[in-house]
């Protein structure tokens, strides 16, 4: 399935919930679990400075928008396999959409 426009203040609460441990999405925001989302959108995986990425992250080359998110999201260890993301993945797509929905207002 494609990415479609979702809610983002759903995909906010999202965040929040599954995501906000392990990312921030601030321009000041530092790097935690995981690498900071700030200007995620047309970023290749793997290139956030000081964050220590698997090879298979860095090896991927994927360029981040609406779909590889959309993608990714739904099982990032099938995606990338070799990933040190723990996270399962969304398996409803509206929930996806909603998600990156807030991203790309929250990453600009």
């Amino acid at each position: 399935m494609p990415f479609a426009s979702g809610d983002a203040k759903n995909g906010a609460k999202l965040f929040k919930t599954r995501c906000a441990q392990c990312h921030t999405v601030e321009e000041t925001g530092a790097n935690k679990v995981g690498p900071k989302l700030y200007k995620l959108f047309g970023r290749q995986s793997g290139t956030v400075k000081d964050y220590q990425y698997t090879d298979a992250n860095r090896d991927k080359g994927v360029i981040w928008n609406n779909q590889t998110l959309f993608d990714y999201l739904e099982n990032p260890k099938k995606y990338i396999p070799g990933t040190k993301m723990a996270f399962a993945g969304f398996k409803k797509e509206k929930e996806r959409n909603d998600v990156i929905t807030y991203l790309q207002e929250a990453c600009k």
